[in-house]
């Protein structure tokens, strides 16, 4: 295993300490919040060893965006479970999350490459930074992140129209 997957597996171990962090101290000391930021840099970390050393590969491919949804969608429930955001909300950018996974799958086994468009990025980094904001025990944060979280499910929903709409060729049924 090269040092880009090893650092990939690494995001993986953390979001179990994490969630035990959370649960622990929830947001009363910050921990968590630092956990959660700390498991986010891997990501650029890993993308840049594979991209700089060439060591893209397979695993990397499937593991990389598989840890990084899993990262997010454990802070998100977390935040539910601590009664700080809504589960309908959360629902939604879960099963957004999901569905184009699931709709990438499917492309990808047509030969067709779905790349991040600007909504899908605009609504990664909407997501990330309210997660931080509301993860932090502090009041400022925690009330601006609450609305950096409703233009994040705004995203959602609008960047996962935007695949499906730019890429309806995928869900052709001769095709699947």
């Amino acid at each position: 295993m090269n040092i880009a997957n090893k650092v990939t597996t690494l995001r993986l171990v953390l979001i179990p300490v994490f969630i035990i962090l959370y649960y622990i101290y929830g947001r009363s000391n910050n921990l968590a919040a630092i956990m959660f930021i700390l498991a986010s840099l891997t990501d650029a970390l890993d993308g840049h060893l594979a991209r700089s050393r060439n060591l893209v590969t397979t695993f990397g491919k499937f593991v990389d965006p598989l840890a990084d949804k899993l990262l997010t969608m454990a802070a998100f429930i977390v935040l539910v479970g601590g009664n700080i955001l809504p589960a309908w909300a959360v629902i939604i950018i879960l099963s957004r999350e999901l569905a184009i996974t699931a709709f990438r799958t499917i492309a990808a086994d047509q030969g067709i490459v779905i790349a991040a468009s600007k909504w899908g990025k605009a609504k990664t980094t909407s997501q990330m930074l309210a997660l931080v904001m509301l993860l932090f025990n502090n009041n400022t944060l925690n009330n601006l992140g609450i609305y950096v979280f409703y233009l994040a499910v705004i995203l959602t929903i609008i960047s996962g129209a935007d695949y499906i709409i730019k890429n309806k060729k995928v869900l052709d049924l001769e095709n699947i």
